[in-house]
């Protein structure tokens, strides 16, 4: 390892030629206080920023504050979130042309997610960064370069890697309110809950194109009926709404917060920072939000307990197709999500397919059972919880005929909650449905398992991996389109489901017998349940870091995805094939 002042020296040497010098820079470097390994160097300043991290030796931070994967998570990314505030006041104005002294790191947003940025350990603190190396023109600037590295880092260092120089409170809180979230997560299944909204929860959001609260939102507040207090391992006793297992209805009138309460349970999966209004707000980790996505492709779903015998197709117990409608698409993304693990659906009738989640008594004598191949929504919900254990939230303004099948309805008021599910079902009673039960047998789908062949991840001889956004991701030639899956908050997450696909097409269990001893030696046979279940267990023990394919070690800039993520990434991609169980 060079010091600081064989970094100078270079820099100094270099100072004025050709950018591609900046390639003698790649190594490392002892400042003392904590050493620099510059990985990865670009070779023009217009090109993607150069691989940077430092290492901190001496880890000041109590072991208290990350003795467990809640705690750790939550520390890392708080130290995350100083580096880059400390990017913001120390870095200053650029200078030069292209990406020149362009310094980030992967830090968040309002979700507090796990992350490849940083890493700590009782033996050291590991922050990943990107830096572009300043240029005028393809001239590299040596003395700006100098003024980064040698004096713009040092601080950024002191004020977001050591624990004395960070507001202790603040970073306990941040700590400790991730901590108690996930453990009032935990408790949800023995509650016999499917989520928890905690009073004085700030719901609304500042504005379309801002998950930031809304300054002086309707704080919410549980009706009596449905109030539950559930224990934090740091506030005590938190009281809210808990929404319970089985069919559960919000209704209301237009723009009451029907979706914005469905919008903040379907991103209780995450964990939100102090200060946001969600951090009590939390759901099961395995809901899934369900929508109609016309034009979707689908590899050979079992979609027959919805669409059965379509006029032309026939047998749909392996339906595929290159461009779904609308609801086809609704009826294969329960299956998928169903295959993948989920308990509980999430679903919202204005991005749903209306032929799929009703068909009124009118419609049934207009139009004949046996002119119709779709069996509604309605009419397996509730078999769905009875038969399958499968919870579902409906966000439903437009038809009452799901308060028949409904276990609890919930009106949404001037973004109040009011438990009218007595009212609903008395509705119900004084004007009952003579419309038909239209499902035709019991509920059933068959597993699928995925061939890691179809997917593709070299574009000839390049592997071409990565995310245009939160809602692009890139496999070899192929582009997958996420922008319907919605429980999807980084770009991060998309780039590791595009390095998790990888994976899968390498044919993990194959090479991992050991963690399938009772099961074949490739995925034939081995529901892609299991497999995603394999790849959850690698990351548990590994890290982020196991996801990363030959090539890209260390990387910067991956936040691990949920598995129905990954699942929804696999089955949206055009190339996959799928074989049935």
């Amino acid at each position: 390892m060079e010091n600081e002042e064989k970094l100078i020296s270079i820099l100094k040497r270099i100072d004025g030629r050709g950018y591609k010098a900046y390639l003698d820079l790649k190594g490392s470097y002892d400042f003392g206080l904590f050493s620099l390994y510059i990985d990865h160097v670009q070779r023009d300043p217009f090109a993607s920023p150069s691989l940077m991290r430092v290492e901190v030796a001496d880890v000041s931070f109590p072991l208290k504050l990350y003795e467990n994967p809640a705690r750790k998570i939550a520390l890392e990314d708080y130290i995350s979130r100083a580096f880059r505030n400390a990017i913001r006041k120390f870095l200053g104005d650029r200078r030069g042309s292209g990406k020149s002294g362009v310094l980030r790191i992967d830090a968040g947003s309002q979700e507090i997610l796990e992350r490849s940025c940083v890493n700590i350990n009782p033996h050291s603190l590991e922050i990943r960064f990107q830096l572009g190396l300043p240029a005028r023109g393809r001239r590299i600037m040596g003395n700006e370069a100098q003024r980064i590295l040698v004096e713009v880092l040092p601080k950024l260092v002191e004020s977001s890697c050591l624990y004395g120089n960070l507001p202790e409170s603040e970073l306990i809180g941040h700590v400790e309110s991730f901590e108690d979230a996930e453990y009032l997560r935990n408790q949800l299944r023995d509650q016999g809950l499917v989520a928890f909204i905690a009073d004085g929860s700030v719901l609304p959001r500042e504005s379309g194109v801002s998950d930031r609260a809304m300054v002086n939102a309707v704080t919410f507040q549980s009706p009596s009926s449905l109030r539950i207090s559930l224990e934090t391992l740091h506030h005590g006793l938190v009281t809210g709404m808990g929404i319970p297992e089985g069919v559960n209805l919000i209704v209301g009138g237009g723009y009451h917060g029907k979706s914005t309460l469905l919008r903040a349970v379907e991103l209780g999966v995450y964990n939100h920072v102090p200060g946001d209004g969600r951090e009590m707000v939390v759901t099961r980790d395995d809901a899934v939000k369900i929508r109609a996505e016309d034009g979707r492709r689908i590899e050979k779903v079992d979609v027959n307990s919805f669409i059965h015998h379509p006029p032309g197709i026939g047998d749909t117990h392996d339906f595929s197709t290159e461009n779904a409608s609308g609801s086809t698409s609704q009826a294969a993304n329960i299956i998928e999500a169903l295959e993948a693990g989920s308990k509980l659906l999430l679903f919202d009738e204005d991005t749903s397919a209306t032929n799929f989640m009703i068909r009124d008594e009118r419609m049934q004598r207009l139009v004949s059972k046996d002119k119709e191949p779709i069996t509604p929504f309605i009419d397996r919900v509730q078999e769905l919880y009875d038969e399958q254990g499968v919870s579902t939230i409906l966000v439903m303004g437009g038809s009452g005929d799901y308060f028949q099948a409904a276990d609890t309805v919930i009106m949404m008021d001037h973004y109040q909650p009011y438990d009218v599910t007595e009212e609903a079902q008395r509705v119900a009673e004084e004007m009952p449905l003579n419309r038909i039960k239209e499902a035709a047998g019991e509920f059933h789908y068959h597993q699928r398992y995925l061939v890691p062949e179809s997917i593709k991840p070299y574009k000839g001889r390049r592997l071409k991996l990565d995310s245009r956004g939160v809602s692009t991701l890139i496999i070899g030639p192929e582009i997958i389109d996420l922008s319907q899956v919605e429980q999807l908050v980084d770009s991060s997450q998309t780039r590791a489901i595009s390095y998790a696909l990888y994976h899968y097409s390498q044919d993990p269990v194959k090479h991992n017998k050991h963690h399938f001893p009772s099961l074949e030696t490739d995925l034939k046979f081995i529901p892609l349940g299991k497999v995603l279940d394999y790849l959850e267990m690698c990351i548990n023990t590994k890290g982020l870091d196991f996801l990363a394919p030959p090539g890209r070690n260390r990387p910067h800039n991956l936040v691990r995805p949920r598995k129905y993520e990954i699942a929804a990434a696999m089955n949206r991609l055009r190339t996959i094939r799928a074989k049935s169980l």
